[in-house]
C-alpha cells in the first residue's frame, strides 16, 4: 500500500503541484480503465482543501453519489494502487469503507450525502464529540435536484447542527454570480472579520428590543439578495459564496472559518468540469463517465460492433413516436445513457430530463398517463429503486399504462455493486397490476415495444446494458399478453427457460452438452405463460432457468410458485439466478467467472446436476 499524502504540512505552492500531479494520474488511469472523469477531474483542489483543514479518519468525509473522489483515493494510501480503478479485484470507483478506513460510506447513488451529514452530526453530539469531529459533506449542483436533499437541509437548518456542506456546482444550474460585486461580496461574508462581526451585532441588538433585531435582519437581507444563498440562509443555514473552486487559497481559508463557525455552513463553489483536460473542460454529458480513450484526442479506443439494446430502444421509441403522437416520455438526469437524448432533441415537448428526481418522473408520467398520453420513464434497473412508493402508490394503485424501460438490467461491470441491476423482476413482480415481460434480441425488442405501446395497463421491460446474446436460434413471433415462444422442442428430459438476455446465455450453455436441451424464451415473468409450463412439465422433468436477475423473488421463484400452486411436483428446478449477495465491480466476464455462470461453467453444472 502506498504511503498517506501529508498534505497538512504543505505549502500553497507544494498543493497546487500535488493537484497538477493527482489530475495526470486521474487522467493517466481513466483513459485506460475508464471513469468518471469530468467532475472528479473538477472537484481535485476542493478535495485537497479538504483534507488540508480537515482529518479525513476523524472526521466524517461524505461524498455524494462519490463519482468524484478520486483525490481522495490517490491522498489516502491508494495512489500505487489506483492503476486497478474500476477492475475486478482493484479499487472500487466509488467510496467505500471496507477497501479504507478514510471512506466513511458506500455511495454510488445520488443526493444521500446531506442525510449522511445529519445522522453523523447527531451520533457526534450524543457522543459529545462536537470538539475534535465535524461532518464534512461534498455534493454536486446536479444532486441537489432530489427532493432528499432539501429534507435534510430542513431539519439541518432547524436543529443546527455543525456541518461543513461543500457544493461543487460545475453547471451553475443553482444561481449565476452578479458580476464583480457579488464576489466582492461573497469574499467578505466569507472573511473571519465578517463571521465575528455578524456574532457581534447579534449580541448587540439582543440588548436593543424587536425594533434593532428588524433593522440588522433588513440590512443582512439587502445584501444576500445580490448573492445567490438566500434560499439557504432563509433555511438557517450560513452560506458562503460563490466562490472559485479552483482556487487553493481561498478554498484553505473558507473552510477554516466555516469549520470554526460551530454552525451548519453550505459553501458554494463554483468549478469547472474537466479541469485541466482541455478537451472535456466545459459541459458536456459524454466526459462525465467514459470508457478507455485515446488522451492525445479524447477519442474511444474501442468501440462495439454490435448494436447495444440501449441503440435498438432509441430507434424503435423514435418509430413509434412517429405514429402515435400520444406517447411521452421522461429520464432522470440520463438523457445520453438511456438513449433520451434523440427523443429530447426531436419532440421537445413530449419527452424531459427531470433531472436526478426519479420519485417525480414516475409519479409526473403518471399523471400524463391519467390525461390519456401513453408516458415511457426510461430509467436505469438500479435507479428505479428510489421510487419504488411511487411506482407502487402513484401509478400501479390506480393500474395507469405507464411503461417503465428499465435499461442497465443485468450485471453492468466496473460501476459494481451500487449499480447492477438485478433486483428490478423481484421488487416488481410483488406489485399487483404490473406486468413484466424481457426481450432477448433486436427483433423481440421491437416487437415487446409495440405491445407495450399499446398496452394499457402498468408494465416493465428490462434489457442489458451493451449487446444482446447472439444466436442463431427461430426469428421472434409477435408479443402477446402472457405467451411464450418455445424455440427449441426436442425429446430430452431437460428443459432451459431463458428470460431476456437470458435466452442468450442458455443459448450458449447447451452448445457445451452433448445432448440437445428444449428451449423456451419465457417472455413473460408476469403473467406467466401458465399453458406451456403445464404441458412442458409433462415431458421434461428437470428445468433449469436463465436470467440475469437475483435468485430471491426472481423468474425461478415465479416458476417454483406457479408448479406449487398447480400441485406439480415431480420438477427438478434449478436456477442461474444470481445468489443472496452484492456483486462486485470489474469485467462483466471476470464477474460472471468469479460467480460461476459463464456458459461453460453452466454446462458443467447441468451435466453434474
Amino acid at each position: 500500500m502506498s504511503k498517506r499524502i501529508d498534505v497538512k504540512n504543505k505549502s500553497i505552492k507544494e498543493l497546487e503541484k500535488l493537484c497538477s500531479d493527482i489530475r495526470e494520474e486521474i487522467l493517466k488511469v481513466v483513459s485506460t480503465n475508464g471513469g468518471h472523469l469530468s467532475s472528479t477531474l473538477g472537484a481535485t483542489e476542493i478535495i485537497v482543501a479538504m483534507h488540508k483543514v480537515f482529518d479525513s479518519r476523524e472526521d466524517p468525509f461524505i461524498f455524494d453519489v462519490s463519482h468524484q473522489s478520486y483525490a481522495h483515493k490517490l491522498i489516502t494510501e491508494r495512489w500505487d494502487e489506483f492503476a486497478t480503478l474500476r477492475q475486478f479485484n482493484g479499487l472500487c470507483g466509488y467510496t467505500k469503507p471496507s477497501e479504507s478506513d478514510d471512506d466513511y460510506f458506500v455511495a454510488g447513488h445520488s443526493s444521500t450525502s446531506i442525510s449522511l451529514g445529519v445522522g453523523a452530526a447527531k451520533a457526534i453530539a450524543l457522543k459529545q464529540e462536537q470538539k475534535e469531529r465535524i461532518p464534512v459533506v461534498l455534493i454536486g449542483d446536479g444532486s441537489m435536484t432530489a427532493g432528499m436533499v432539501y429534507e435534510a437541509l430542513n431539519e439541518l437548518g432547524d436543529r443546527k447542527y455543525p456541518m461543513v456542506i461543500i457544493l461543487n456546482d460545475n453547471e451553475m444550474s443553482i444561481a449565476k454570480p452578479i458580476g464583480a460585486l457579488s464576489r466582492m461580496l461573497s469574499s467578505a461574508m466569507a472573511s473571519p472579520f465578517y463571521q465575528r462581526f455578524k456574532r457581534n451585532t447579534e449580541s448587540f441588538v439582543d440588548n436593543f428590543g424587536d425594533g434593532a433585531h428588524y433593522i440588522a435582519k433588513r440590512m443582512e437581507e439587502s445584501l444576500k439578495l445580490i448573492t445567490p444563498g438566500m434560499l439557504f440562509e432563509e433555511m438557517g443555514i450560513n452560506y458562503i459564496g460563490p466562490v472559485d473552486g479552483h482556487n487553493l487559497n481561498q478554498l484553505i481559508d473558507i473552510m477554516q472559518t466555516a469549520k470554526g463557525l460551530n454552525k451548519p455552513v453550505i459553501i458554494h463553489a463554483q468549478t469547472i468540469k474537466g479541469k485541466g483536460y482541455e478537451i472535456a473542460e466545459g459541459h458536456e454529458e459524454k466526459w462525465h463517465g467514459v470508457g478507455p480513450f485515446d488522451l492525445s484526442d479524447g477519442h474511444a479506443r474501442k468501440k462495439s460492433s454490435q448494436k447495444s439494446a440501449t441503440q435498438i430502444y432509441t430507434e424503435s421509441l423514435l418509430h413509434l413516436c412517429e405514429k402515435n403522437e400520444k406517447i411521452v416520455g421522461a429520464t432522470a438526469a440520463m438523457p445520453s445513457g438511456t438513449g433520451l437524448s434523440p427523443l429530447i432533441e426531436k419532440y421537445p415537448t413530449r419527452f424531459w430530463d427531470v433531472a436526478i428526481a426519479e420519485q417525480h418522473a414516475v409519479t409526473s408520467m403518471a399523471a400524463l398517463a391519467k390525461e390519456g398520453f401513453k408516458p415511457f420513464c426510461t430509467i436505469y434497473s438500479t435507479f428505479l429503486q428510489r421510487a419504488y412508493d411511487q411506482v407502487i402508490h402513484d401509478t400501479c394503485l390506480m393500474d395507469l399504462p405507464v411503461v417503465f424501460a428499465l435499461d442497465r438490467a443485468g450485471i453492468v461491470g466496473e460501476d459494481g455493486e451500487t449499480h447492477q441491476g438485478v433486483f428490478d423482476i423481484s421488487y416488481l413482480r410483488a406489485i399487483p397490476n404490473m406486468t413484466l415481460f424481457a426481450p432477448r434480441d433486436e427483433k423481440s425488442f421491437h416487437q415487446a415495444m409495440g405491445f407495450a405501446a399499446s398496452y394499457e395497463h402498468p408494465c416493465s421491460l428490462r434489457y442489458p446494458r451493451g449487446a444482446f446474446i447472439e444466436t442463431d436460434l427461430p426469428e421472434s413471433t409477435a408479443f402477446e399478453l402472457a405467451k411464450s415462444q418455445l424455440l427449441r422442442s426436442t425429446k430430452s428430459n431437460t428443459l432451459f427457460i431463458g428470460y431476456g438476455n437470458g435466452v442468450g446465455r442458455a443459448y450458449e450453455t447447451a452448445k457445451y452438452l452433448d445432448e440437445e436441451v428444449s428451449l423456451l424464451d419465457l417472455r413473460f415473468v408476469k403473467p406467466l405463460d401458465k399453458t406451456m409450463l403445464a404441458s412442458l412439465a409433462k415431458t421434461h422433468k428437470k428445468w433449469f432457468v436463465f436470467s440475469d436477475s437475483a435468485k430471491i423473488g426472481g423468474v425461478g421463484s415465479a416458476i417454483l410458485e406457479f408448479l406449487a400452486e398447480e400441485k406439480i411436483a415431480d420438477i427438478e428446478l434449478t436456477s442461474f439466478e444470481y445468489s443472496d449477495d452484492f456483486i462486485t465491480h470489474g469485467n462483466t466476464k471476470l464477474v460472471e467467472e468469479s460467480l460461476e455462470l459463464l456458459p461453460k461453467q453452466l454446462a458443467k453444472k447441468v451435466a453434474e446436476g
